[in-house]
């Protein structure tokens, strides 16, 4: 059980060779502690170090929410909710729900969904994750002043409070403040470990337990992350490698990276990739911009653009080695449809010839091609997956020399949106 790397359509392995010391370095810097954002480092050991009283209790809450609940209902935004989404979706049923169905609320203020929504709980008994340090993110407090109050409508409040989970600061904050007065069960957001790396926290762990997911498998995974991507030798880390091959090609003038996979099963862990790489790089003028595509579907439509478009483009694919499910092409008697030069094949080969097609032409249209491949798409494949990019991230920012854990710019917009709505304290200047 591992991740493979292929750099063979890179185009920068020699200048990777020459310059793989500048990696070296940067990985130093981050598991020093010596870098900008030295304070938010706590996920780094996190999946050897966790806290094994509250993974306890965070099982013991999931099975509660499955005895008790059709729907978990996760309130969150950002980090709060796009880890647990990623993974969910990705080890789900395409066509049936999970032991408990996970729907996800407060991550954008659409009324109509959250109407929709629910008129959709109406007549299901469901449960609430509210996911927030503060309590005061605008988004998800105000689905949660919704959501909460027709628990409180159907349930009555003291039944209520058993069907609130707060994920929240250890001691301050809003959301601490309410749950220690109602005591709803809470978990820990930890201090030092930021929304877009915190999956592996009780963020992700509460829903995704609830979902079904093998989280102790999940953790075993990310902790031969651990094992593996802290290692300084350039040679024998990936994690140090990728992120020393998309800084060259940012220099060279590859300012987009595009992450494709041929399994839509990743839709959403791609949407937690462009989180963590777009929040954590995009910052003083700099940042490869991170980009995400859906292949075979998406060569119908931004194909053309990455062939023949700007050549401003660098491409990673994950592919999956063994697919959960295959199924043998059979021959036609009449071919109508022209298939039968592959009956005989399985439809996996086919999605693996395509994938191997398209790396080739868009190398040839100068392209950079990087895949990474996992064996199977299971808990501690995406457990390894999702720790690989947070350190390669983490790498990638200090070779970039941009502080990769903060977020200054997120601001900006809130204060012009409560200036807007009138919010005490940011009137018109």
């Amino acid at each position: 059980m591992s991740l493979s790397i292929d750099f063979s359509k890179s185009m920068v392995l020699k200048k990777m060779e020459i310059s793989k010391d500048k990696s070296r370095k940067a990985l130093n810097t981050l598991l020093e502690g010596t870098g900008e954002g030295n304070d938010f480092l706590g996920w780094i050991n996190w999946p050897k170090e966790y806290d094994k009283d509250e993974f306890d209790r965070i099982k013991k809450a999931a099975k509660e929410i499955k005895d008790h609940s059709d729907v978990l209902v996760v309130i969150g935004i950002g980090g709060s909710y796009l880890g647990a989404k990623a993974v969910q979706y990705a080890l789900s049923p395409y066509f049936t729900t999970n032991d408990v169905e996970i729907i996800y609320a407060g991550h954008q203020m659409s009324s109509s969904y959250l109407k929709e929504l629910m008129d959709y709980l109406e007549d299901k008994d469901f449960s609430v994750n509210i996911i927030s340090k503060s309590g005061t993110t605008t988004e998800p407090a105000i689905a949660f002043r919704f959501l909460k109050q027709m628990l409180e409508d159907r349930y009555g409040k003291e039944e209520s409070k058993k069907r609130i989970y707060a994920t929240t600061d250890r001691g301050k904050g809003a959301l601490k403040g309410l749950a220690d007065e109602m005591n709803y069960e809470s978990f820990v957001i930890p201090d030092n470990i930021g929304g877009r790396f915190s999956v592996l926290t009780a963020v992700g762990l509460l829903p995704l337990a609830a979902a079904g997911v093998d989280i102790d498998a999940l953790m075993e995974g990310a902790a031969l992350g651990v094992k593996k991507y802290k290692n300084l030798d350039f040679d024998d880390n990936i994690a140090m490698q990728y992120a020393l091959y998309r800084n060259i090609l940012y220099k060279e003038g590859k300012t987009i990276e595009i992450l494709a996979n041929y399994e839509p099963k990743l839709k959403y862990f791609s949407e937690w990739w462009k989180q963590l790489f777009g929040e954590s790089e995009g910052k003083d003028g700099e940042g490869l911009f991170p980009v995400s595509v859906n292949f075979t579907t998406d060569l119908h439509s931004m194909g053309q653009m990455i062939q023949e478009g700007k050549r401003n483009i660098l491409e990673t694919v994950l592919r999956i080695k063994n697919p959960k499910h295959d199924l043998i092409i059979e021959e036609d008697p009449k071919n109508l449809d022209g298939l039968n030069y592959i009956a005989g094949k399985s439809l996996d080969y086919v999605n693996k010839m395509a994938a191997k097609g398209v790396a080739q032409a868009h190398f040839d249209g100068d392209v950079p091609v990087v895949e990474i491949t996992m064996d199977e798409l299971d808990e501690r494949h995406i457990g390894e997956l999702m720790y690989f990019f947070e350190i390669s991230v983490g790498i990638s920012g200090y070779i970039l020399e941009v502080n990769p854990f903060n977020q200054p710019g997120v601001e900006k917009y809130k204060s012009n949106m409560f200036r807007l709505l009138g919010k005490p304290g940011y009137e018109q200047k």
